[in-house]
């Protein structure tokens, strides 16, 4: 049988005479009495108050240090020395002492941190080549037009990783000592580097150009250059592991996932906990960081800082979501108590409602 005809005319258009199409399916329409409404938001007020109150309890379990070291003990002379203009690129030491005056107890993250610089900027987040980081050869010695000015160098030579993110890479590298009271033996403070980044980040996102088993990693980035403001080449960002370089290198990838916030903390590494005397943790005690001071932050106005912090099931300390929920609690609370007035006065016998 041949399939019908199609209707023609004004109603050719018309909706499916269905309860869908018709809009008539059974719906729900709550009322909103004050038998239901009160007691909900009293629940909800005091469900926000135990978890913003559990919330807080838990981040106050984590403890947290933060050391601006730009100009503290002899990293002065190094920020000072990276004014000049002259010694950009230059290596500097420095050491900075401090006193941890309680135990940091469990798993000791170690992070550095950067005040007023702006990763979060369009411009700069879009000024580099994804497809080169992930390791396409057709990318590597033809970056994309994103990473201007850094694509390539005055001999014109292609840059990788090209662009203004990796030629910003923070390069200051520590080594954190403790002697727990003076004349004590100096333990140095052994930290893993590796496991710093995202697991799809390391995985996915970026990889080292394909090669033969005959060559070497330098092989591979024969034909290209660093980016103008790095010390080493990407295939050598870390001479003790041979794993950890090129486009894989985890302190890349932690720097190349640009922050939200002008102010912030990265990765540096975690606290190994097999010897004595940090099987435990950090032990109270008098510290050491030699630093090789190389970020310059001067021409930016700003700040430098190292971050020890220990977390739990939460994260790190952060107050923001304990405080967010006791606030919320508070002004349900204070809503409830209104309604509940307006209803007592005008609404409890339904006598006042006329007046």
């Amino acid at each position: 049988m041949g399939k019908e005809a199609a209707q023609t005319g004004p109603l050719a258009h018309r909706p499916d005479n269905s309860a869908f199409m018709q809009q008539r399916l059974p719906a729900w329409s709550p009322m909103l009495t004050t038998s239901t409404v009160l007691p909900f938001m009293y629940c909800m007020a005091v469900l926000c108050l135990v978890v913003g109150v559990s919330l807080l309890i838990t981040v106050q379990g984590t403890k947290e240090m933060k050391l601006d070291y730009t100009e503290a003990g002899t990293c002065n002379k190094c920020f000072q020395f990276l004014k000049n203009d002259s010694n950009a690129g230059k290596s500097c030491s420095c050491r900075v002492v401090f006193t941890l005056e309680h135990e940091f107890k469990g798993d000791v993250f170690f992070y550095y941190g950067l005040q007023n610089f702006h990763q979060n900027l369009r411009k700069y987040m879009d000024s580099r080549d994804d497809a080169q980081m992930v390791g396409r050869k057709q990318n590597l010695k033809n970056p994309s037009s994103y990473c201007e000015p850094y694509i390539r160098d005055e001999k014109d030579v292609p840059i990788a990783p090209c662009g203004a993110v990796a030629n910003s890479m923070f390069n200051d590298s520590f080594a954190l000592q403790y002697q727990g009271q003076p004349g004590d033996s100096i333990n140095k403070v052994p930290l893993y580097r590796k496991g710093i980044a995202w697991y799809t980040d390391e995985n996915v996102k970026f990889r080292n150009p394909p090669r033969n088993k005959t060559q070497t990693l330098a092989q591979v980035f024969e034909g290209t250059t660093s980016p103008p403001y790095w010390q080493k080449p990407v295939y050598l960002l870390d001479p003790l592991d041979a794993t950890n370089n090129g486009f894989i290198n985890e302190d890349l990838i932690v720097w190349m996932r640009e922050a939200a916030f002008p102010n912030f903390k990265k990765l540096y590494g975690v606290l190994v906990r097999t010897q004595e005397p940090f099987t435990n943790g950090l032990p109270a005690g008098n510290y050491s960081i030699d630093i090789a001071y190389n970020f310059p932050v001067q021409y930016f106005k700003g700040r430098k800082q190292v971050v020890l912090s220990t977390v739990t099931w939460f994260g790190g300390q952060n107050r923001f979501l304990p405080i967010a929920y006791l606030v919320t609690s508070g002004l349900v609370f204070i809503i409830a108590i209104f309604l509940t007035v307006i209803w007592w006065k005008f609404g409890k016998d339904a006598k006042n409602m006329n007046e």
